[in-house]
């Protein structure tokens, strides 16, 4: 092969392999998801099958020329995305093996082999991740298993188990030499890079999420961190499009009751179980005493008795996420007033009904949470501001479209101003929204400018489930 053919498919072959790493990375390196699974596929005919197609069919020197347009396009696109390629170890290997395949089609004459390229790069990079998956693993168990008397709290929920993992944390950690995943680490790789790099070996409580896309998924972190005690809080249709049934997804939650060492289980209602055994079913006789812009009051059950809290957070929703925090704290030794009192002090979570002052005007950052209840919630919260109110959404992701018209129905009845980001959703939300309050916001880097030229003080703004713009 000359050096001018050779160049045009080693370029050409490299950034058709960067585009395919970047939508593996998106997805969790599940090439199944990304085919059949990816919310803006129009994406795959524009940036792969498309260049693909012309690559097969044009002589190199003609296709030079769609090249180079074709290289601008990924450099102009990838500017406005807000998730771009992160250069791990993982994707730094699977580029030298690509590169390294690649420089032998030198010797070929077949550019087909450039593309084949591709195809062998990504079985030979997903053997070599699993091997040493394996061993990470394997490292991973054994400095569980050195960590003396380590106790290890599993918390899973289709919404709100960071949340849950959060507010434990906090009640936990001036009794205890307390750790907690990372933001929203819920994956068996995640989980076991987090004890292998940062898990302190002077740990009494590790809290950890567990995270599900496909029925095992749980099933396969119970029995890596084999935790003695089980959290599963609210189960609704979240990732129905993963599961298609909501029987599914309260069987793959109730994989985390498979651990071999589970002491105490405390179960949302919603998972269908009963107090038995380890197994609480969690709470009794709920009571939202109160839920405003200045926090929230409730009450339930313990031991027959009620009792009441308050937390300077914001939805009457957390009360079930805050009842098995008390619950497990309880099981932990801690005395009802230190639970109250540790409550009060509350640190609000990030992106999760946060409030926020800013330049005169409230804003109620919401942008991760992506349930109906949460978002319905955010919603009545904002129907309680007295001014102008205004709303940022993409609509529910993974959701189904009966949920869509709810939603969308409930931001024409509470909001003034309804900014709409992503397509998604969008046919949706147009249909049920007064389109005289409808803003479509196509590139989420003008929203700055967008919300500077269209907000004033005294307005309320709410983030309501930021979705990533390849959503």
């Amino acid at each position: 092969m000359n050096y001018f053919n050779f160049t045009i498919n080693f370029l050409t072959i490299l950034a058709l392999s960067w585009y395919v790493i970047l939508n593996l990375q998106w997805y969790n390196y599940k090439l199944k998801r990304v085919i059949l699974n990816h919310h803006k596929r129009s994406w795959h005919i524009l940036y792969f099958v498309l260049p693909l197609v012309l690559w097969i069919n044009l002589e190199e020197k003609y296709f030079s020329i769609a090249l180079i347009v074709y290289v601008f396009a990924l450099f102009l696109w990838n500017k406005k995305l807000d998730k771009t390629l992160v250069y791990t170890k993982r994707v730094n290997r699977f580029f030298i093996i690509i590169t390294f395949l690649l420089i032998f089609t030198y010797f070929t004459d077949n550019k087909y082999y450039s593309f084949a390229s591709l195809i062998i790069t990504l079985i030979v990079s997903n053997i070599t991740e699993k091997l040493l998956f394996f061993k990470y693993k394997k490292d991973a168990r054994k400095k569980l298993d050195s960590i003396k008397d380590l106790k290890i709290v599993a918390i899973t929920a289709s919404f709100g188990k960071t949340s849950i993992k959060n507010f434990l944390y906090h009640i936990l950690k001036n009794s205890f030499n307390t750790y907690k995943t990372p933001r929203s680490v819920n994956t068996i790789a995640g989980l076991v890079l987090d004890v292998n790099k940062d898990l302190p070996k002077n740990t009494d409580i590790y809290i950890a999420e567990a995270g599900a896309r496909v029925k095992g998924d749980i099933k396969t972190i119970a029995n890596f961190l084999d935790p003695q005690y089980v959290i599963i809080g609210s189960v609704g249709e979240q990732h129905i499009e993963y599961f298609k049934s909501l029987e599914n997804i309260k069987n793959t939650k109730k994989e985390l009751l498979l651990s071999k060492r589970v002491k105490k289980a405390f179960v949302h209602k919603s998972t269908d179980l009963e107090d038995r055994n380890f197994i609480e079913v969690f709470p009794k006789e709920l009571k939202i005493l109160k839920s405003d812009l200045d926090g929230l009051h409730f009450s339930f059950l313990i031991n027959k008795k009620e009792e009441d809290f308050f937390a300077p957070i914001l939805g009457s929703f957390n009360a079930i996420n805050l009842s098995a925090v008390i619950l497990l704290a309880l099981e932990f030794g801690l005395s009802l007033e230190e639970i109250r009192k540790t409550l009060k002090t509350l640190p609000q979570v990030e992106h999760r009904l946060q409030k926020i002052e800013a330049g005169g005007k409230l804003i109620i950052d919401d942008s991760f949470n992506g349930n109906y209840e949460g978002m319905m919630e955010a919603f009545n919260i904002s129907k309680n501001h007295k001014g102008r109110r205004v709303v940022i959404t993409p609509g529910l992701v993974e959701s189904n479209d009966e949920s869509n018209i709810k939603i969308a129905k409930k931001i024409d009845e509470v909001f003034d101003f309804v900014i709409i980001t992503g397509e998604l959703n969008l046919e949706i939300l147009e249909k049920n929204i007064n389109k005289d309050k409808v803003f479509v916001l196509k590139d989420k880097s003008k929203m700055q400018d967008i919300l500077a030229s269209s907000t004033k003080s005294g307005d309320l703004i709410l983030f309501a489930n930021d979705a990533p713009n390849f959503i």
